[in-house]
């Protein structure tokens, strides 16, 4: 790819343990950042690995089978993520996404999900609790993620056709059996579920309109088809400007074979934008971070395997909160109390605004700092 990939494992502990402030406010489910955005959506990576090897994610050149992922001990348990994710929710967030590399290889996922739909806002609501899947197990796994008081699914789909696809995900994987985990997740009654598409020029673009014409005619309004600009996550997948297709082409794409037209947003902080079929046959919506970038709405925040926080998917670093947890790296185990003050100090002095920076740099520049990997906070 040009350039040497210094190993993840350089960035990974790439985290300062928070200051845990003298004085503080308990929280009050409010809680604004630099820029004045809120917090609102936490997003959990369950796990580093994943069965599949997309090149804009995890390129088998680099996760090979020498790779070297994290020691299970050094993943936070399920004790320890609801515990955070209590900690989060008294500071406004209504949102959990679980997420991965893949989130359906943690044992015992169910569990996790029971815990966190325990939870409950500080006016008594019951969180959003969803995740996102390559689908290659949701066949196996929806009925008892249902179950266990998951309320919404996200499937990674990068193209209908079988020969693309098993080229994308790299592990010769069947797109049969990921379009089997969507029928069978609207079976058990999720509905609607979102279908990802990264558009990537030259690769895949030219599945758009086939995967949309299945999805109409298959799912319907069941399933809503996103597509996302191909973007520059980390440092390990080769990403160049050429090959990101501007979400507007989609948008023409689309209008061109189908015909559609705008849809308000629902809620602040959405980084889709919603478009329908003007014969009433769905909804689909294009992510576009790349060439319209919505840092001035994120509400979210990431939170790796391992506890780090991270502010912004294009972070450089992160924030240590397994070890305010545990106690590690010289610092004492600390109290749900020292940790809520912790987590509002680093949200209080947040100005990340990756994508808006990029968008406004020259095209031929470079925005320095060797970034986190998607695997690792999810995307």
């Amino acid at each position: 790819m040009g350039e040497t990939i210094i190993p993840l494992a350089d960035l990974r502990y790439a985290a300062a343990v928070p200051r845990v402030p003298a004085v503080r406010s308990p929280p009050a489910g409010l809680l604004s950042d630099a820029l004045g955005r809120p917090l609102r959506d936490l997003r959990i990576s369950v796990t580093d690995r994943c069965n599949f090897r997309c090149s804009y994610c995890m390129p088998k050149d680099v996760f090979d089978k020498d790779y070297k992922f994290l020691p299970q001990t050094s993943l936070l348990n399920f004790e320890e993520i609801t515990r955070l994710a209590r900690v989060f929710v008294g500071h406004g967030v209504h949102k959990l996404r679980l997420t991965g590399g893949e989130p359906l290889l943690r044992k015992n996922l169910e569990v996790l999900i029971r815990m966190l739909a325990e939870l409950r806002t500080p006016d008594g609501q019951p969180l959003d609790i969803t995740l996102t899947t390559n689908g290659s197990l949701l066949a196996r796994k929806a009925q008892a993620l249902k179950e266990a008081g998951l309320r919404r699914v996200t499937v990674s789909l990068d193209a209908l056709d079988d020969a693309i696809f098993r080229r994308m995900n790299d592990v010769d994987f069947p797109v049969a059996d990921v379009l089997q985990g969507i029928e069978t997740a609207l079976q058990v009654g999720f509905s609607p579920i979102k279908v990802n598409m990264v558009v990537k020029r030259g690769t895949n673009d030219h599945e758009i309109v086939p995967l949309a014409r299945h999805v109409r005619e298959r799912f319907g309004p069941a399933v809503v088809l996103r597509f996302i600009e191909y973007m520059d996550v980390g440092a390990s997948n080769g990403w160049r400007m050429d090959e990101v297709l501007p979400s507007s082409d989609v948008v023409r794409l689309l209008d061109e074979n189908f015909g559609v037209e705008p849809v308000e947003a629902t809620a602040a902080g959405e980084t889709a934008q919603r478009w329908r079929y003007r014969d009433g046959g769905g909804e689909v919506g294009v992510i576009s971070s790349v060439t319209q970038a919505f840092c001035r709405d994120c509400n979210r925040a990431r939170l790796s395997t391992e506890g780090k926080l991270f502010l912004c998917l294009f972070a450089h670093r992160g924030h240590d909160l397994r070890a305010l947890l545990r106690g590690l790296s010289g610092s004492p185990a600390r109290s749900d109390d020292d940790i809520a003050a912790a987590i509002a100090l680093i949200w209080q002095e947040r100005q990340d605004r990756y994508s808006e920076l990029r968008s406004a740099a020259p095209a031929d520049s470079a925005l320095g700092t060797r970034r986190v990997e998607m695997h690792y906070i999810g995307g």
